[in-house]
Protein backbone atom coordinates (compact mmCIF):
# COMPACT_ATOMS: atom_id res chain seq x y z
CA UNK A 1 0.00 0.00 0.00
CA UNK A 2 1.05 3.83 -0.77
CA UNK A 3 2.41 5.35 2.67
CA UNK A 4 3.09 8.86 2.73
CA UNK A 5 7.03 8.65 1.91
CA UNK A 6 5.58 6.89 -1.58
CA UNK A 7 2.88 9.40 -2.48
CA UNK A 8 5.65 12.07 -1.27
CA UNK A 9 7.77 10.95 -3.70
CA UNK A 10 4.41 10.99 -6.39
CA UNK A 11 3.92 14.53 -5.48
CA UNK A 12 7.78 15.70 -6.52
CA UNK A 13 7.35 13.69 -9.58
CA UNK A 14 4.16 15.05 -10.73
CA UNK A 15 5.81 18.48 -9.94
CA UNK A 16 9.08 17.84 -11.86
CA UNK A 17 6.79 16.47 -15.46
CA UNK A 18 2.75 18.02 -14.85
CA UNK A 19 2.65 21.51 -14.09
CA UNK A 20 2.00 24.03 -16.42
CA UNK A 21 0.83 22.01 -19.50
CA UNK A 22 -2.80 22.87 -21.26
CA UNK A 23 -5.00 19.76 -20.40
CA UNK A 24 -7.16 18.20 -23.78
CA UNK A 25 -8.46 15.30 -22.95
CA UNK A 26 -9.27 13.45 -19.83
CA UNK A 27 -10.47 9.74 -19.86
CA UNK A 28 -11.21 7.72 -16.67
CA UNK A 29 -11.61 3.86 -16.94
CA UNK A 30 -14.09 3.46 -14.77
CA UNK A 31 -16.07 6.28 -13.36
CA UNK A 32 -18.27 4.98 -11.33
CA UNK A 33 -15.83 3.04 -9.20
CA UNK A 34 -12.50 5.47 -9.15
CA UNK A 35 -14.27 8.65 -9.47
CA UNK A 36 -16.16 10.99 -7.11
CA UNK A 37 -18.35 12.82 -9.14
CA UNK A 38 -19.87 12.87 -12.25
CA UNK A 39 -16.95 12.28 -15.41
CA UNK A 40 -18.89 15.24 -17.53
CA UNK A 41 -18.29 17.43 -14.68
CA UNK A 42 -15.07 16.10 -14.15
CA UNK A 43 -14.05 16.92 -17.43
CA UNK A 44 -15.78 20.10 -17.80
CA UNK A 45 -13.46 21.56 -14.64
CA UNK A 46 -10.05 20.17 -16.32
CA UNK A 47 -10.21 20.81 -20.12
CA UNK A 48 -8.23 23.73 -20.85
CA UNK A 49 -7.16 23.57 -17.70
CA UNK A 50 -3.78 22.94 -16.42
CA UNK A 51 -1.82 21.55 -13.04
CA UNK A 52 0.21 24.90 -11.00
CA UNK A 53 0.94 23.05 -8.16
CA UNK A 54 0.73 20.29 -5.68
CA UNK A 55 0.02 19.51 -1.57
CA UNK A 56 0.20 16.64 0.29
CA UNK A 57 -1.87 16.18 3.65
CA UNK A 58 -0.65 12.14 4.82
CA UNK A 59 -1.57 9.86 2.02
CA UNK A 60 -3.69 12.52 -0.01
CA UNK A 61 -2.52 13.94 -2.94
CA UNK A 62 -3.71 17.69 -4.65
CA UNK A 63 -3.27 19.03 -7.76
CA UNK A 64 -3.77 22.42 -7.88
CA UNK A 65 -5.43 23.73 -11.20
CA UNK A 66 -5.20 27.63 -12.69
CA UNK A 67 -8.91 27.40 -12.83
CA UNK A 68 -9.52 26.78 -9.51
CA UNK A 69 -10.50 23.51 -8.61
CA UNK A 70 -8.32 20.81 -6.95
CA UNK A 71 -7.88 17.64 -8.30
CA UNK A 72 -7.56 14.76 -5.23
CA UNK A 73 -6.02 11.56 -5.12
CA UNK A 74 -6.29 8.54 -2.65
CA UNK A 75 -4.11 5.80 -3.98
CA UNK A 76 -5.74 3.12 -2.34
CA UNK A 77 -4.26 -0.33 -1.99
CA UNK A 78 -1.65 -0.45 -5.50
CA UNK A 79 -1.90 3.40 -6.75
CA UNK A 80 0.89 5.00 -8.54
CA UNK A 81 1.44 7.53 -11.36
CA UNK A 82 3.17 7.64 -14.89
CA UNK A 83 4.28 10.45 -17.33
CA UNK A 84 4.82 9.02 -20.55
CA UNK A 85 4.59 10.30 -24.50
CA UNK A 86 3.45 7.44 -26.83
CA UNK A 87 0.46 5.51 -26.76
CA UNK A 88 2.56 2.01 -27.03
CA UNK A 89 4.04 3.24 -23.71
CA UNK A 90 0.65 3.63 -21.97
CA UNK A 91 1.01 1.55 -18.67
CA UNK A 92 -0.94 -1.70 -17.72
CA UNK A 93 -3.52 -0.01 -15.18
CA UNK A 94 -3.46 3.12 -16.23
CA UNK A 95 -7.13 4.04 -14.85
CA UNK A 96 -7.57 7.70 -15.57
CA UNK A 97 -5.31 9.84 -17.95
CA UNK A 98 -4.87 13.52 -18.75
CA UNK A 99 -4.05 14.00 -21.84
CA UNK A 100 -1.46 17.24 -22.35
CA UNK A 101 -1.79 19.51 -25.71
CA UNK A 102 2.05 18.99 -25.82
CA UNK A 103 1.38 15.28 -26.80
CA UNK A 104 2.59 13.70 -23.09
CA UNK A 105 0.31 12.24 -20.62
CA UNK A 106 -0.35 12.10 -16.98
CA UNK A 107 -1.58 8.46 -15.89
CA UNK A 108 -3.19 7.73 -11.81
CA UNK A 109 -2.12 3.81 -12.37
CA UNK A 110 -4.15 1.42 -9.82
CA UNK A 111 -4.64 -2.41 -10.39
CA UNK A 112 -6.85 -3.26 -7.75
CA UNK A 113 -8.74 -0.34 -8.02
CA UNK A 114 -9.23 1.25 -4.67
CA UNK A 115 -8.01 4.19 -5.73
CA UNK A 116 -10.27 7.25 -5.28
CA UNK A 117 -10.31 10.78 -7.55
CA UNK A 118 -12.31 13.75 -6.69
CA UNK A 119 -12.30 17.23 -6.92
CA UNK A 120 -12.39 20.03 -4.00
CA UNK A 121 -12.11 23.45 -4.26
CA UNK A 122 -10.16 24.26 -1.04
CA UNK A 123 -7.70 21.88 0.50
CA UNK A 124 -8.44 23.19 3.83
CA UNK A 125 -11.92 22.26 3.35
CA UNK A 126 -11.03 18.64 2.54
CA UNK A 127 -9.26 18.51 5.39
CA UNK A 128 -12.03 19.34 7.50
CA UNK A 129 -14.32 17.12 6.41
CA UNK A 130 -12.15 14.07 6.15
CA UNK A 131 -10.96 15.12 10.18
CA UNK A 132 -7.41 14.96 9.01
CA UNK A 133 -4.55 15.99 11.35
CA UNK A 134 -1.53 18.05 10.56
CA UNK A 135 0.74 15.95 8.29
CA UNK A 136 3.04 13.98 10.11
CA UNK A 137 5.60 14.66 8.25
CA UNK A 138 6.25 18.39 9.65
CA UNK A 139 4.25 17.20 13.06
CA UNK A 140 5.34 18.74 15.89
CA UNK A 141 5.84 18.27 19.52
CA UNK A 142 2.92 20.44 20.54
CA UNK A 143 0.77 19.04 17.82
CA UNK A 144 1.38 15.41 19.38
CA UNK A 145 0.68 16.53 22.45
CA UNK A 146 -2.79 18.09 21.71
CA UNK A 147 -3.74 14.94 19.86
CA UNK A 148 -2.75 11.91 22.09
CA UNK A 149 -4.17 14.64 25.05
CA UNK A 150 -6.29 12.36 27.69
CA UNK A 151 -5.93 9.30 25.32
CA UNK A 152 -5.60 6.15 27.54
CA UNK A 153 -5.86 4.21 24.56
CA UNK A 154 -2.25 2.32 23.41
CA UNK A 155 0.18 4.39 21.60
CA UNK A 156 0.13 2.01 18.49
CA UNK A 157 -2.80 2.60 17.07
CA UNK A 158 -3.31 6.32 18.20
CA UNK A 159 -0.58 6.74 15.43
CA UNK A 160 -2.40 4.81 12.81
CA UNK A 161 -5.46 7.48 13.37
CA UNK A 162 -5.41 9.82 10.57
CA UNK A 163 -6.78 12.71 13.04
CA UNK A 164 -3.58 12.61 14.90
CA UNK A 165 -0.49 11.87 12.25
CA UNK A 166 -1.84 11.58 8.95
CA UNK A 167 0.43 9.11 6.86
CA UNK A 168 1.67 7.46 9.33
CA UNK A 169 0.83 3.45 8.38
CA UNK A 170 1.39 0.35 10.27
CA UNK A 171 5.11 -0.14 9.42
CA UNK A 172 6.16 3.45 9.97
CA UNK A 173 4.51 3.28 13.30
CA UNK A 174 6.41 -0.02 14.13
CA UNK A 175 9.82 2.08 12.92
CA UNK A 176 8.64 5.66 15.20
CA UNK A 177 8.15 3.28 18.17
CA UNK A 178 11.44 1.51 17.83
CA UNK A 179 13.39 5.02 17.32
CA UNK A 180 12.00 6.60 19.79
CA UNK A 181 11.85 3.60 22.15
CA UNK A 182 8.78 3.40 23.25
CA UNK A 183 6.42 0.14 23.73
CA UNK A 184 3.34 -0.31 21.71
CA UNK A 185 0.84 -0.48 24.15
CA UNK A 186 1.73 2.04 26.12
CA UNK A 187 -1.02 4.06 27.12
CA UNK A 188 -0.56 7.50 25.50
CA UNK A 189 -1.80 9.47 28.59
CA UNK A 190 1.58 7.94 30.12
CA UNK A 191 3.83 9.55 28.03
CA UNK A 192 6.19 12.13 29.52
CA UNK A 193 6.34 15.47 27.60
CA UNK A 194 9.80 14.38 26.95
CA UNK A 195 8.69 10.85 25.53
CA UNK A 196 6.02 12.84 22.93
CA UNK A 197 9.05 14.91 21.97
CA UNK A 198 11.36 12.17 21.53
CA UNK A 199 7.87 10.42 19.91
CA UNK A 200 7.41 13.42 17.23
CA UNK A 201 10.99 13.62 15.63
CA UNK A 202 11.12 10.16 15.56
CA UNK A 203 8.33 10.14 12.86
CA UNK A 204 9.29 13.03 11.59
CA UNK A 205 12.85 11.63 10.98
CA UNK A 206 11.75 8.41 10.02
CA UNK A 207 9.65 9.80 7.07
CA UNK A 208 11.96 12.11 5.92
CA UNK A 209 14.40 9.10 5.59
CA UNK A 210 11.76 7.18 3.80
CA UNK A 211 11.55 10.13 1.13
CA UNK A 212 14.87 10.46 1.07
CA UNK A 213 15.32 6.76 -0.11
CA UNK A 214 12.28 7.07 -2.61
CA UNK A 215 10.48 4.53 -0.26
CA UNK A 216 13.14 1.42 -1.12
CA UNK A 217 12.67 0.20 1.68
CA UNK A 218 16.29 -1.90 1.42
CA UNK A 219 17.99 1.08 1.19
CA UNK A 220 17.03 2.21 4.75
CA UNK A 221 19.94 2.79 7.48
CA UNK A 222 20.87 -0.95 8.86
CA UNK A 223 19.92 0.37 12.40
CA UNK A 224 16.27 0.47 11.65
CA UNK A 225 13.48 -2.10 12.44
CA UNK A 226 12.22 -2.80 9.33
CA UNK A 227 14.97 -4.72 8.05
CA UNK A 228 13.46 -7.10 10.69
CA UNK A 229 10.27 -7.65 9.76
CA UNK A 230 9.42 -10.62 8.08
CA UNK A 231 9.28 -9.71 4.89
CA UNK A 232 12.38 -8.25 4.32
CA UNK A 233 14.18 -11.51 3.60
CA UNK A 234 16.06 -10.32 0.50
CA UNK A 235 19.97 -10.90 0.35
CA UNK A 236 19.85 -7.07 -0.07
CA UNK A 237 19.10 -6.29 2.95
CA UNK A 238 21.82 -4.55 5.28
CA UNK A 239 21.11 -6.65 7.92
CA UNK A 240 20.40 -9.69 6.12
CA UNK A 241 22.46 -12.24 8.78
CA UNK A 242 20.19 -10.96 11.72
CA UNK A 243 17.08 -9.86 10.12
CA UNK A 244 14.92 -11.42 12.94
CA UNK A 245 17.23 -9.82 15.24
CA UNK A 246 17.47 -6.06 16.84
CA UNK A 247 20.00 -3.85 15.00
CA UNK A 248 20.93 -2.15 18.68
CA UNK A 249 20.98 -4.98 21.09
CA UNK A 250 20.51 -8.64 18.61
CA UNK A 251 17.31 -9.25 21.06
CA UNK A 252 15.11 -11.37 19.03
CA UNK A 253 12.11 -9.08 17.56
CA UNK A 254 9.09 -10.31 19.44
CA UNK A 255 6.23 -9.63 16.67
CA UNK A 256 2.57 -9.24 18.43
CA UNK A 257 -1.14 -7.58 17.59
CA UNK A 258 -2.05 -3.86 18.95
CA UNK A 259 -5.29 -2.82 17.86
CA UNK A 260 -5.60 -5.71 15.43
CA UNK A 261 -2.28 -4.72 13.75
CA UNK A 262 0.87 -6.65 13.19
CA UNK A 263 3.34 -4.73 15.54
CA UNK A 264 6.96 -5.51 15.53
CA UNK A 265 9.11 -4.58 18.60
CA UNK A 266 12.14 -5.23 20.33
CA UNK A 267 11.54 -6.40 23.77
CA UNK A 268 14.53 -5.08 25.54
CA UNK A 269 14.88 -1.46 24.01
CA UNK A 270 10.95 -0.98 23.71
CA UNK A 271 9.84 -1.93 27.55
Amino acid sequence: MPELPEVETYRRFIEETSLHQTIAEVEVQDPKRQLQLDLDDFRRALLRNQFTGTQRIGKQLFLLTAQGPIVTMHFGMTGDVAYYRDAADTPRFARAIFFFENGFKLAFLDSRKFGRIGLTQSVDAFRLQKKLGPDALTLSTEELTQGLAKKKSAIKPLLLDQRIAPGVGNWIADEVLFQAQLEPERPAHTLQPAEVDRLASAIREVLATAIAAEAVYRDFPSHYLIHAREWDTAPASPVKDAHLHCPRCQTPIQKKYVGGRATYFCPNCQV
